[in-house]
């Protein structure tokens, strides 16, 4: 038996009023017909032995069964019922149920470490696997969800700044990148008879020795980014004075006077400070 299968059991209410009633009816025939003892001891024995195959399933929960190291099923209807008293249960919860792993510092695609961490949603879907085909299914998730993100962080680049060529990475591809760790989780916690319900990256950073380092990259290639457009935008700008002037016909200039007007508008347009004019109250070439 290799799968799991969901028996019936007895109503536990109708037993347990048979056994009270016999365990009753024995002390009851031991104390005013003291004369028939070798059939009430033996009835009260059997009924006070039957009752401790009573048990009750919760809501989502379940028995599983074993008879002398037999699997013989699964109770996941709750209820109270009554089993054979030789049957070993082994209750295991249905309900779903929170991973938050703690970050942990691994080895992105182009070799960076960063920390990276997960909140896996999962339960029990194949109770079977869950109690015979892992020693113990709890630790088996924490084990394989740790291995899946390590994996998973290796697959992919933190970023696209050393890896330029990178589509996906491990903070724009978030929606790829968690259903290619639920797939991962999936293939990994069925062996165990889990289900995966939600799986997702919840915590990822540059590792506290490189973040420093990190940090003054995308700044500067911020500032270099900034000053391009500031540089382009400064360019259109004096392209379209020197067209206005010559158009207009307001002035004309030579070549000289055209390369230090640039000059000038470049260094005004693009300075970091406020410049300070300075009024020429002379003639034009004085």
């Amino acid at each position: 038996m290799k799968n799991e299968f969901v028996r019936k059991a007895m109503n536990g209410y109708l037993l347990l009023a048979i056994w009270l009633v016999l365990a009753v009816g024995s002390v009851l025939g031991m104390i005013f017909v003291p004369g028939f003892l070798y059939v009430y001891i033996p009835v009260l024995t059997i009924s006070l032995f039957c009752m401790v195959g009573l048990a009750v399933v919760n809501p989502n929960e379940s028995l599983v069964l074993v008879l002398f190291g037999r699997y013989v099923g699964t109770i996941k209807e709750n209820g109270f019922y009554w089993f054979n008293p030789f049957i070993s249960r082994k209750k295991i919860s249905l309900r779903a149920r929170n991973f938050d792993s703690q970050p942990i510092k691994v080895n992105d695609k182009v070799g960076n470490p960063i920390m990276i961490g997960m909140v896996l949603v999962w339960r029990v879907e194949n109770t079977y696997r869950a109690a015979f085909e892992v020693d113990e299914y709890e630790h088996f998730v924490t084990v394989q969800s740790d291995a899946a993100l390590r994996k998973l962080a290796g697959m992919y680049p933190y970023d696209n700044f050393e890896d330029t060529t990178a589509e996906l990475t491990l903070r724009s591809g978030v929606e790829e990148v968690n259903e290619q760790l639920a797939t991962e989780l999936i293939e990994r916690l069925e062996i165990a008879g889990i289900k995966v319900i939600e799986a997702r990256i919840n915590y990822i950073a540059y590792a506290s020795e490189i973040a420093g380092a990190m940090l003054r990259r995308q700044q500067a290639q911020a500032v270099v980014a900034a000053r391009a457009k500031i540089v382009e935008g400064a360019v259109g700008m004096v392209d379209m004075a020197l067209e206005q002037l010559s158009a207009k016909k307001i002035i004309d200039l030579d070549e000289e006077r055209k390369a230090a007007m640039v000059s000038n508008l470049m260094v005004v347009l693009c300075s970091d400070v406020s410049t300070q004019p300075i009024v020429n109250a002379g003639t034009l070439h004085n």
